[in-house]
């Protein structure tokens, strides 16, 4: 049984001998595997305070640097994130922005050769008016991201955002302009951006079609990638993930073969053509 560390470990680096990459978060803005909660719980303070609480950042930045100079050597390592949907709701941007610089900063004196990034949704500030299809939430401000400034820290190598319409009261088709957005704003800045979460849930049956016009806006654009959520295998003992969940499967025609195979070769094929 492996626990801890040693996870980790073992993860890295089977990494290693695939060759596969990762982008390793050193946080979880939800309370699931060890969220900011946990910081909370331990040091006091609330979901909104630990990015300012001296406790809680005390013990985060010598996790963050424990965790980067173990495997900093590591070829498998892509890029370090500083937290999974990092959010303040209610606080002024520049709360997160400040400590977006302070930790991305310390990642760097440890371990200038990887890339670092943030690890938001991509939401806009200062409050302004939403697009066709959107919702307001995205455009608000209200979780204290604000995606432009965040992707300016010098220390932020390439923008995240993520994207789920129907969770947010949104057209499919506004996804489309989501991502123009920030790839705009990418583009403007002179920094890669990567749509790092997106999905569509199992029950729309016309699911694989949403996808793949998100996919085809992409392509099109100049983002550096992206990363459908997510794989679902069914091993024995095992239940499918989540409502979200693309089954892995090598038949012709498959919901994984439309968005997943076809679309790997394409995003390829854009980077070896450099459009």
């Amino acid at each position: 049984m492996r626990t801890g560390i040693p996870k980790l470990d073992y993860v890295v680096s089977k990494a290693e001998e695939l060759g596969i990459k990762l982008i390793v978060p050193l946080l979880n803005g939800n309370d699931d595997l060890g969220g900011i909660d946990t910081y909370v719980t331990n040091y006091g303070g609330t979901k909104t305070s630990f990015y300012t609480d001296a406790k809680s950042q005390k013990a985060y930045l010598a996790y963050v640097e424990f965790i980067v100079n173990r495997y900093k050597a590591s070829p498998a390592i892509f890029s370090w994130e500083l937290c999974n949907e990092p959010r303040c709701e209610g606080c002024d941007t520049s709360i997160i922005t400040t400590w977006a610089t302070k930790v991305s900063s310390a990642i760097k004196k440890v371990d200038s050769r990887h890339l670092v990034s943030l690890g938001d949704e991509g939401w806009f500030a200062p409050p302004q008016k939403a697009p066709a299809g959107a919702n307001t939430y995205p455009y608000s401000g209200a979780e204290g991201i604000d995606f432009a400034a965040n992707l300016a820290i010098p220390d932020i190598d390439f923008g995240t955002f993520h994207m789920y319409p129907d969770q947010w009261e949104a057209t499919d088709e506004w996804g489309n302009t989501f991502i123009k957005e920030h790839d705009a704003i990418g583009k403007k800045l002179g920094k890669p951006v990567i749509l790092e979460e997106y999905g569509v849930k199992k029950a729309k049956s016309d699911r694989v079609k949403i996808m793949q016009s998100w996919q085809d806006t992409i392509v099109k654009g100049t983002l550096a990638g992206d990363l459908f959520w997510q794989l679902e295998e069914t091993l024995k003992g095992t239940k499918p993930g989540d409502e979200y969940g693309v089954q892995y499967s090598k038949q012709a025609g498959s919901a994984y073969d439309e968005v997943v195979t076809k679309h790997a070769r394409e995003m390829k094929e854009k980077a070896v053509g450099g459009a």
